[in-house]
């Protein structure tokens, strides 16, 4: 489908779909304020791993297509940094909430 090696498909969709920042609560003198934070390597593949599951996992949901093929088009979507991924999507809205909070 995409005439290039799948293991570095693979490879490119988990590299597009992990977030770089991400925020986290600091409590602070009895306020909890969000703090922008860097994503350490290992939780950027897993983080990633997990959006593109959840997303073949929720497509495949009440769907002709099998969850084999849904994930199929979830990492090629991903690769290819299409917007309709939702690993794409969820990378964005986290890093939108990390540059809120910097």
């Amino acid at each position: 489908l995409t005439d290039k090696n799948p293991i570095q498909v693979l490879v490119d969709a988990v590299k597009n779909g992990a977030p770089r920042e991400d925020s986290t609560r600091i409590g602070k003198g009895g306020t909890v304020r969000r703090q922008a934070v860097d994503v350490s390597p290992l939780r950027r593949v897993n983080q990633a791993l997990f959006f593109i599951c959840t997303g073949a996992r929720n497509s495949a949901f009440r769907n002709i297509k099998s969850i084999a093929e849904c994930l199929a088009d979830e990492i090629m979507n991903c690769a290819k940094e299409s917007s309709n991924s939702f690993a794409i999507k969820k990378k964005d809205e986290i890093e939108r909430v990390a540059k809120a909070n910097r």
